[in-house]
């Protein structure tokens, strides 16, 4: 299901103008649009003749956040944070907790050795580099024509 935004037309004389202004400022709210986008990281994959590499832009994480699993071939990237932000002899109108998760998989081909996967993080970028069995190696050659 996805939020359509109405149709703010210039018809003074027009009813549903009261109605759009308010859910207007509601959907508009910062603190409604934080929490309504869904965040999955934009993810680069390539190869290369000796490996595969997931790129992963997942600004504001740690590594600690992050779980990655392997099962068969399918390699799974998942984090899940939680925060509460609290303070003790005050009373609240408003607090403010906040969640986020998500979960990236990724079918690995046959070519690839599950032994051999590595993965870094650093400044933001998560980077998955997975081997590629030897026998999967591009060999380069001249063929030589009779």
């Amino acid at each position: 299901m996805s939020l359509i935004k109405f149709n703010n037309g210039n018809n003074s004389k027009s009813l549903n103008t009261g109605f759009n202004d308010i859910f207007e400022s509601v959907f508009n709210d910062s603190f409604l649009s934080d929490r309504m986008v869904s965040r999955v990281p934009a993810v680069n994959i390539c190869e290369t003749q000796d490996h595969y590499m997931i790129e992963m832009a997942a600004p504001g994480l740690q590594k600690e956040d992050f779980n990655i699993k392997l099962d068969r071939n399918l390699l799974t990237v998942s984090v899940e944070q939680k925060s509460e932000h609290s303070e003790q002899n005050k009373q609240y109108n408003k607090r403010e907790f906040s969640y986020s998760s998500f979960v990236r998989s990724f079918a690995l081909p046959d070519t690839a050795d599950d032994a051999q996967i590595e993965a870094h993080y650093n400044n933001g970028m998560l980077n998955i580099h997975v081997a590629k069995k030897d026998e999967a190696k591009q060999i380069v050659r001249q063929i030589e024509i009779k």
